[in-house]
């Protein structure tokens, strides 16, 4: 005779409730205090961006409190086949891999395998001595300017510079803030690209080249983001002090006890046609990206970007940070760690920033949503990828929200925060 259930009465309640696609249960949006009638704003929102031919799809999800109250798949995965968009639907996050890294830092930190003061030179040697760019005067012998060609379709070269000894070194927290000039602009990128790394590659054999590079300017005089080698630096030092592969680290420390299972540096076979299509927008209209996979690698796992993830399962990331550093149980950091590294260590005054937006410790984080003129409220954080996908954390409200869709629109990513934050209604 089969033993009646023991479980909880609410445990079995949150079983019987509708499952999303995501480790993170359900709830309807009233019992939270958001507005049914409200959130239907961001399908519309979302609609007339697909109708104007400015997205193929998307799938947003929101969760407060703790729970899911939205999922909803709109558009196509791929204009040419019409494939319907799904709620599993895997999306390229790119840079949505830095917070993730970021993690991965503040963990080791905790540990006492990492301080945000260490030099990088204290984990690879060849940062010692790092050398910072100077762009020469752009004039030439009798004042007459010196004229760089540049090349049919291409970026414009660098200034010509010379380069002079950095003041300090490049720290763990520079690199976490983007205050590093690590291939954070035109010469130090020209610099950086001779370098070739090679696909077979990874990061403990790359990653030390790049200490060779001289800085964009003195470390922690500005904020420019640093698209690839300074969190790529941050991923190499966590395989160091870890022992493990950034990728293996990923799963083992951060993605299975958090219940993610749909987010790969390099998707299985099986996978890939759940993949959403890369568009751009063109005058023309949306075309597909000549080069969607350049961030994905079975070797070179990017501490900056690569991951493809479905929206359901990158949820669980922000809203384990929202709680304070746990969910379900599982605790991977502190209150204080997550506190730490939601502050505003890089302050809108800084050159480079933008206002009422400061930086924290790989997250961007709303300093004054006066100023930024935003619905989060001020001390809300979070991050965006190359390819429009944009997550936010609200702590003030609780409440996480994930846009995915596979086309550059910065003006959506501000769109969706609003259309998120105006459904809340207690």
């Amino acid at each position: 005779m089969r033993k009646p259930s023991t479980l909880p009465w609410f445990v079995l309640a949150l079983l019987a409730l509708p499952l999303a696609a995501t480790s993170v249960p359900s709830a309807k949006p009233e019992e939270v205090g958001v507005s049914s009638e409200r959130l239907k704003r961001i399908n519309q929102m979302i609609q007339r961006r697909i109708d104007a031919g400015e997205l193929s799809g998307a799938v947003t999800i929101v969760a407060r409190k703790g729970r899911v109250v939205h999922l909803e798949a709109q558009g196509v995965m791929d204009l040419e086949t019409k494939k319907p968009m799904t709620k599993d639907a895997m999306f390229r996050v790119a840079s949505m891999t830095k917070p993730v890294t970021g993690l991965a830092i503040m963990m080791m930190l905790e540990e006492g395998k990492v301080r945000l003061t260490d030099p990088v030179s204290r984990f690879i040697p060849e940062f010692r001595g790092t050398k910072v760019a100077v762009a020469l005067p752009s004039q030439g012998r009798g004042g007459v300017s010196v004229v760089l060609s540049t090349p049919p379709g291409g970026p414009p070269p660098p200034p010509p510079f010379y380069t002079m000894p950095a003041e300090r070194e490049v720290t763990v927290r520079d690199l976490l803030t983007h205050v590093s000039g690590l291939a954070s602009g035109p010469m130090s990128n020209s610099e950086a690209q001779k370098l070739n790394r090679l696909p077979e590659e990874n990061l403990a054999s790359y990653i030390p080249r790049l200490g060779s590079t001289p800085l964009e300017f003195q470390p922690g005089s500005r904020w420019q983001y640093s698209p690839q080698a300074g969190f790529d630096t941050l991923g190499r030092i966590v395989e160091i002090v870890s022992g493990m592969p950034l990728d293996r680290f990923f799963r083992e420390r951060i993605f299975s006890p958090l219940g993610m299972k749909d987010i790969y540096f390099w998707p299985p076979d099986e996978v890939w046609p759940r993949v959403a299509t890369v568009y751009r927008r063109t005058p023309q209209g949306l075309e597909k990206s000549p080069n969607p996979n350049s961030m994905q690698s079975k070797v070179y796992f990017m501490g900056a970007g690569g991951l493809v993830a479905t929206a359901g399962d990158y949820l669980p990331f922000g809203v384990m940070l929202a709680n304070g550093g746990q969910l379900n149980g599982k605790r991977l950091l502190s209150p204080k760690t997550v506190e730490m590294m939601r502050a505003v260590h890089v302050p809108d005054t800084l050159p480079g920033r933008q206002p009422g937006e400061g930086y924290g410790l790989s997250v961007r984080v709303v300093s004054d949503h006066a100023k930024r003129g935003t619905l989060l409220s001020s001390g809300s954080f979070g991050w965006s990828g190359a390819y429009g996908t944009h997550f936010f954390v609200d702590p003030v409200e609780q409440v996480v929200g994930v846009l995915m869709v596979q086309t550059s629109i910065q003006e959506l990513q501000r769109d969706f925060e609003d259309a998120v934050m105006q459904s809340i209604v207690e």
